[in-house]
């Protein structure tokens, strides 16, 4: 059976009382603790047959259709022709704005929809922190992002949501401060002492470097079965140039970045082939990568919503997230983010794409720009709040500016 009829196939809904527990996060034994009693919906996948390619092929062709629409070419005029090419992609691209206006345009009235508000900020990694690059384990964080987002959450609630493994994550930031949420949000780590004044719960626990931390993991007891199909796949892919496995803790991604796009539908075929022996695991594709993850009803809208819930902010009408991302699997977080009362969805691509995101950006260099003017905003704002305290004969002390900057955003 090709991948898109296991994304396609229909869902038996499975609950029972789940418990979520923590693994040890070091080399020194943590204690597993419940930390979620009511039931979680479970997607469990009807089982099916090897892999027919001519029953299937029509499946499979829209499969890799699928495929290459996630995984859009870049430009690269340098001919009368591509230019002409470049200009109507350029027409195209500026048509889809009109439904997806770009944020760094729309930024006053944004500001004006967040006076009043706690303000957090949720952020996908790769391709909105750092650039796309052929080596996924090179997607290095710039310095000058790295500052950006750390000032970013002196003044803002801030999380990094991704589909990586969160240790991962956490090695290419390197910023202790933020909440971290790997595997597509089932993997949730935040600092005990919580992040610009919110703290978030869950089971407590300390990090390699003695540090104390929340955790939540409501996929833990998937973590057997993950390594096993990461290791059944390393070897059934091993032969296809450029195919690269990364296990993700609760999730596995499957990179065809460097495959050639005549060899896509035999690595499909072969990922196809384990995955139809393992029915409690769902299959969904990205930009230039196949993810595998456990089917429960979790994704990163549900990581956002916990987040929010953990931080007291879930149930406010004066909370606006901003949540930005640049793949489909960030869809979940947009729809989230734009079913609360205040909430601004952003993609970051270059390309048309469907999206439910209500703004755009075009890459990592607008989106460090976007996170500036929103950090200039705060500082602006304080500076004012500031001002005013002096005038009033207030002192303005170290104490009092701490105060402030930890305290939730209200201008």
């Amino acid at each position: 059976m090709s991948l898109s009829m296991i994304i396609n196939l229909g869902v038996i809904m499975l609950t029972f009382p789940f418990t979520a527990t923590t693994l040890p996060l070091s080399s020194s034994s943590v204690p597993s603790s419940r930390i979620c009693t009511r039931p979680i919906p479970i997607n469990a996948l009807p089982k099916m047959r090897s892999y027919n390619k001519s029953e299937n092929g029509g499946h499979m062709a829209k499969w890799l259709n699928a495929m290459k629409a996630q995984s859009p070419p870049r430009s690269h005029p340098s001919s009368d022709e591509s230019f002409d090419l470049f200009d109507a992609k350029a027409a195209e691209y500026a048509a889809w704005t009109e439904n997806h206006p770009p944020i760094l345009g729309m930024f006053e009235k944004l500001m004006k929809a967040a006076k009043g508000k706690q303000v957090a900020v949720f952020l996908d990694y790769d391709g909105t922190l750092s650039p796309i690059v052929e080596d996924p384990d090179k997607a290095y964080m710039a310095p000058d992002m790295r500052a950006t987002v750390h000032d970013v959450a002196t003044y803002f609630p801030t999380a990094i949501i991704s589909g990586r493994g969160r240790q991962k994550v956490f090695e290419f930031v390197q910023l202790p401060e933020l909440f971290y949420a790997g595997s597509h949000g089932m993997d949730i780590m935040g600092p005990a002492d919580g992040c610009n004044g919110f703290k978030a719960t869950g089971t407590r626990s300390k990090d390699k470097e003695g540090n104390d931390i929340v955790v939540f993991q409501p996929a833990s007891e998937y973590l057997p079965l993950i390594n096993k199909v990461c290791k059944i796949l390393e070897e059934n892919t091993k032969d296809i140039e450029g195919a690269k496995i990364e296990h993700n803790l609760f999730c596995a991604s499957v990179h065809f970045r460097r495959v050639k796009e005549e060899n896509w539908v035999q690595l499909a075929e072969r990922v196809a082939n384990v995955m139809k022996n393992y029915p409690t695991l769902s299959l969904t594709h990205g930009r230039k990568v196949l993810e595998i993850r456990p089917a429960i009803k979790w994704d990163k809208g549900k990581a956002v919503n916990f987040l929010l819930e953990s931080l007291g902010m879930a149930n406010s009408n004066d909370v606006l997230p901003v949540y930005i991302g640049d793949d489909r699997t960030d869809e979940d977080a947009f729809k989230m983010v734009n079913g609360m009362k205040h909430g601004c969805s952003i993609l970051v691509s270059t390309a048309p794409k469907s999206t439910s995101a209500a703004y755009s950006i075009r890459d990592p260099s607008e989106v460090k720009q976007f996170l500036h003017q929103l950090v200039h905003w705060k500082k602006s704002g304080m500076n004012r709040t500031h001002s005013a305290s002096s005038r009033n004969g207030q002192m303005t002390t170290p104490t009092r500016i701490l105060k402030n900057i930890c305290s939730p955003i209200s201008l």
